[in-house]
């Protein structure tokens, strides 16, 4: 019925219900906001009287989310969150949780767990669990059907980083009816969307084939480099604030930073010399030992000089205190091992059980000289006991060495850390580069949490409402004897 129709039936104009309301234009954009709902608890039980404010208003904020992630530096208390976060999903549903975490990890979460007062027991496989948290180590994820759990938990959950990963495959698939997911992990590497959307495909919030097409573009018509759309920046990090939040520090969300202050940390760079190899000189001028320049170069200059790193490390470890070197090659651990008095080398071929033996040895105390790989022993651990590492070799991986320094420079340390950095001169760029990723990757994680920080801070500490206002704009028309009898 047109409007002249209407006006011919005698109708007011205001009386006739609008196929198209008319809205401003920030209600239009405010409708196409993306974010995702909570769904999770609305009646919480008790949580841990442990938890600091700013880790009970995470938990807090993650229950009622049911599916989120958390991003925070090491040691702000992810281990005790995730646990008192198992502990009230179970409490609230009376469904098992299953726990995952790295090797190792899983002894170390439920030492946590008992030092807390809090329920937790190890698993091995599904015939172990029950009611509660149940721990297990990814290595045995296929000995357990997630289909019979109420919630699950990542502990460094970066192992979901990689899009073609057989963990990254298998917990998206196998979780994807799971009512309730935590994933947590230290900030994840800034430079890495797609390790932000495996976080997102995995809680449910949307493929991270999805965010790329809404948020990102090609970047130089490379398939492989993504780079935020500019007038999609600030929707990207409000639709991120809707299920993560990101903190390197308390202040981060607007909490005091008191206790939580880390030490200094020293770096010590040691650079051999290399001679060069015999013959090499064409008897008017010595050879010099050139920098390595491409990738395939830096190997062949590690693989060199894989003695003479080797001797510096041995010289300079200390005999008085606990110290971890990090290795890049077998040579390396190897050498290391044999010629430091006491060593244990922790490689890849053990067992599982031999390697969770050994790193629970060092953590407390019974090993004092430890050598490894950040690929093996990287990730997870909490080794404030000690706070004087080394690599006696690198590779071009910033995130490993972020990691690996990680289990010692972390809040609760309470000495400065040095780290020695051990490179033969032929080696070219190596240390340079990693530094120069490592600054880079400090300006990209402020950034990210400048981005969140007023909208996370106003999600977890609960300043706002996380459901839309009833906010009416129609006005009220009574029917006509409504009207005659006011």
């Amino acid at each position: 019925m047109t409007s002249a129709n209407n006006a011919a039936a005698g109708k007011p104009a205001s009386a006739i219900p609008s196929l198209h309301p008319r809205r401003s234009y920030a209600e239009f954009l405010a409708s196409k906001a993306i974010v995702d709902p909570a769904t999770g608890l609305s009646d919480l039980p008790a949580l841990p009287p442990a938890l600091f404010p700013f880790q009970r208003d995470i938990v807090t904020w993650a229950l009622r989310r049911g599916r989120a992630a958390l991003f925070a530096g090491t040691g702000l208390g992810k281990s005790l969150m995730e646990l008192a976060w198992g502990q009230a999903v179970t409490a609230a549903t009376g469904r098992p949780i299953l726990h995952l975490a790295p090797l190792a990890v899983s002894g170390q979460l439920v030492r946590e767990a008992d030092k807390f007062g809090l329920s937790a027991h190890l698993a091995t496989s599904q015939a172990d669990c029950g009611p509660g948290l149940s721990i297990t180590n990814y290595q045995k994820l296929d000995h357990f059907d997630l289909s019979r759990f109420g919630g699950v938990i990542l502990d460094e959950s970066s192992i979901l980083k990689s899009t073609t990963g057989h963990y990254r495959t298998a917990l998206i698939a196998a979780c994807q009816q799971i009512p309730f997911r935590l994933a947590a992990t230290a900030t994840p590497a800034p430079n890495d969307f797609m390790e932000l959307g495996n976080h997102a495909e995995f809680l449910g919030v949307m493929s991270y084939t999805d965010m790329l097409a809404t948020f990102f573009s090609h970047d130089g018509g490379s398939t492989q480099n993504w780079r935020l759309k500019g007038h999609a920046e600030n929707a990207f990090w409000q639709w991120m604030a809707s299920w993560a939040v990101m903190l390197r520090k308390p202040s981060d969300l607007g909490y005091s930073d008191e206790g939580y202050d880390l030490p200094p940390l020293h770096y010590h760079h040691h650079e051999v010399s290399i001679a060069p190899a015999e013959g090499a000189s064409d008897g008017l001028f010595p050879t010099l030992a050139m920098p390595a320049v491409t990738l395939a170069e830096r190997i062949a200059a590690r693989r060199d000089s894989v003695e003479e790193r080797v001797a510096k490390a041995i010289e300079i470890t200390p005999h008085d205190r606990p110290f971890v070197w990090w290795c890049n090659l077998n040579s390396e651990a190897e050498l290391l091992a044999k010629g430091i008095p006491g060593a244990v080398n922790l490689h890849g071929s053990l067992s599982d059980d031999a390697k969770e033996a050994i790193l629970v040895a060092f953590s407390e105390g019974r090993i004092k000289d430890l050598v490894t790989k950040p690929s093996i022993a990287g990730f997870g651990m909490n080794w404030q006991h000690c706070a004087d590492t080394g690599f006696v070799g690198l590779n071009d991986s910033w995130e490993q060495f972020y990691q690996a320094i990680r289990r010692f420079w972390r809040f609760g340390q309470t000495k400065p850390v040095n780290c020695h950095l051990v490179a033969a001169e032929t080696e070219g760029a190596t240390v340079a580069n990693i530094r120069r990723k490592e600054a880079d990757a400090d300006r990209m994680a402020a950034a990210m949490v400048r981005h969140m920080a007023d909208l996370s801070c106003v999600n977890v500490r609960g300043a706002a409402r996380t459901i839309a206002n009833y906010d009416p704009r129609q006005p009220v028309i009574l029917p006509s004897f409504l009207q005659e009898a006011a």
